[in-house]
């Protein structure tokens, strides 16, 4: 396998969503929007996603299911997908990683990492 075939690139942005937060509560509501991107020479297709949520106090929440908003995005060389999803967390801060199983049209099933990004309160990361 050529890894330049099949190669996945994965942008995040994240916000903290104060109006559906209750720090009182212990509650802290993130957006995250994801670009994905396909960087290869070969379509695929989103079948599934993992991710690792951890927050400040080492908790870890695991998620793996079908696809992203309800949807398997095909991407075919140069097209790319966003999409904005959130995550609720017991901490200010927290971080994910994860990975997309993806399924290239020559047959090769590849996974495209996401790479840890923090999740945190403006303010709150020193």
């Amino acid at each position: 396998m050529d890894p330049s075939r099949h190669q996945i690139t994965v942008e995040v942005d994240t916000r903290y969503l104060e109006d559906q937060s209750d720090p009182a509560d212990n509650r802290f509501v993130f957006a995250y929007t994801i670009t994905i991107r396909n960087a290869g020479d070969v379509p695929a297709r989103l079948l599934k996603r993992h991710w690792l949520i951890t927050d400040a106090n080492g908790k870890i929440q695991e998620v793996r299911g079908d696809g992203v908003v309800g949807e398997q995005p095909y991407l075919k060389p140069g097209q790319g997908f966003r999409y904005t999803s959130g995550a609720v967390l017991e901490t200010p801060v927290g971080a994910m990683e994860g990975s997309y199983e993806m399924l290239a049209d020559d047959g090769v099933s590849f996974d495209a990492p996401i790479a840890p990004f923090r999740l945190a309160i403006p303010g709150k990361i020193h």
